[in-house]
């Protein structure tokens, strides 16, 4: 047992059949059905060659994209062809989650054999507004149809879904209510890694946050400024933007009305207030790019065009959050320095991910954009650890007890 959580090496599977919540949500180009990336589905094969190989009878319970984030929104089957090219083996799909077709489906497993279930969020109990609008506690979910119609075949549940452990949801917190419950190899391993990043990082431990994900930056910078934690935090993205245009500094007007737009705006008391207790840890952009004319334009804060819309940080910042890199023992990325994926703006990722290749500091790169800008780059050899954890990894770093942690943490007490 680790962290209080049961772990594989703990059970028996030889002949069970296991149902295995995986993360494997990744961005999809619908017009062709493909992932556009496969890092996740990746990171989820040591688990799944592992129970296979021990003969278990595997079932996967997965979700692609979501009810709000509609654009990835979609079946699960390329995941599960992409999976039996990478296990090497067949990986059976069924386009049901817990109907008749699935159950039977199940039924008819032999030792080793996975089958891929469809999108759990296909159920109406595991969407995203369902879990925010009536917040059922674990032993409420337990009695979901999901969970209802998928424990009497099962015989134990495995949980590998780190990067999906702060969401509340039947398929993540509710079969171990009901069944003996352990982590899979990549939950034990990403719980590993943070958990020492968070209690015993080498200094300097430099923070580089960006991105859009603004809720999620401003949560954890609130968290490791106050409890001291970490030495410097190099901001990019729409974080910094929100925290320039709370200490006064002009990002021009598009980038004003953007904010105001997709409701970022309110994070700007928050943004002011950090900055009065931390300013000396909090490094923003000194210039800004945006893009006129197809073409990449960069320019110090007070020389910005009125009506600028800032894409990227500029390459000044870029270089001088280098030589901080440069110089750190301990690295943590969550977002990117801008909208890396146009050639345009992509620069002060660039530069910003070439110092994280060059740095003798334990790196650790988090969440789906910073992944994918990782490969980008062609940075994935050179990085410490890639972590598949974005939103949950970011409440673990601020010291939350994440839904999955302590749903697994009761069932090892009571079946353990």
């Amino acid at each position: 047992m680790r962290f209080g959580i049961m772990t594989l090496d703990e059970v028996e599977v030889r002949g069970k059949t296991v149902l295995c919540r995986v993360d494997i949500n990744q961005p999809i180009d619908k017009q062709t059905g493909q992932l556009k990336s496969l890092a996740r589905v990746k990171a989820s094969l040591p688990t799944l060659q592992e129970l296979s190989d021990k003969g278990a009878r595997v079932v996967i319970l997965a979700h692609q994209g979501s009810d709000i984030e509609y654009q990835n929104y979609y079946t699960t089957a390329p995941h599960a062809a992409a999976l039996s090219d990478l296990l090497g083996r067949p990986v059976g799909f069924i386009d049901d989650v817990c109907g008749p077709a699935a159950r039977e489906a199940i039924r008819r497993l032999g030792d080793g054999q996975l089958l891929m279930l469809d999108n759990v969020r296909f159920c109406a109990e595991e969407q995203t507004l369902f879990e925010q609008s009536l917040r059922l506690n674990h032993q409420e979910q337990a009695k979901t149809e999901l969970v209802r119609k998928l424990v009497p075949l099962a015989d134990l549940y495995v949980n590998d879904a780190f990067a999906a452990a702060h969401r509340d949801q039947p398929s993540l917190c509710a079969f171990q209510q009901l069944l003996p419950s352990v982590m899979g190899r990549l939950f034990e391993q990403e719980y590993t890694v943070v958990s020492s990043l968070m209690q015993q990082p080498e200094r300097p431990c430099v923070y580089v946050l960006g991105g859009t994900k603004v809720d999620d930056a401003f949560l954890m910078m609130r968290s490791v400024l106050d409890s001291g934690q970490v030495d410097a935090i190099l901001t990019g993205g729409l974080v910094a933007n929100i925290l320039l245009a709370a200490g006064g500094q002009h990002i021009g007007q598009g980038s004003l009305q953007y904010l105001k737009q997709t409701g970022n705006d309110q994070h700007l008391e928050e943004a002011g207030a950090l900055l009065k207790r931390h300013a000396e840890r909090i490094q923003l952009p000194e210039d800004l790019a945006w893009v006129e004319d197809g073409k990449r334009r960069e320019a110090a804060l007070q020389a910005l065009p009125h009506d600028a819309l800032a894409l990227d940080i500029g390459s000044h910042t870029a270089q001088r959050y280098a030589a901080v890199i440069q110089q750190a023992r301990t690295v943590f990325v969550n977002g990117p320095m801008g909208v890396f994926e146009e050639e345009a703006t992509a620069l002060g990722s660039q530069l910003v991910w070439d110092a994280l290749g060059q740095t003798p500091a334990h790196t650790v790169v988090g969440g789906g954009d910073s992944l994918s800008a990782t490969a980008k780059f062609g940075k994935t050899g050179q990085i410490s650890y890639l972590c598949t954890g974005g939103g949950a990894l970011i409440r673990f770093l601020s010291g939350e007890e994440l839904p999955v942690v302590k749903a697994l943490r009761q069932a090892a007490g009571k079946f353990g």
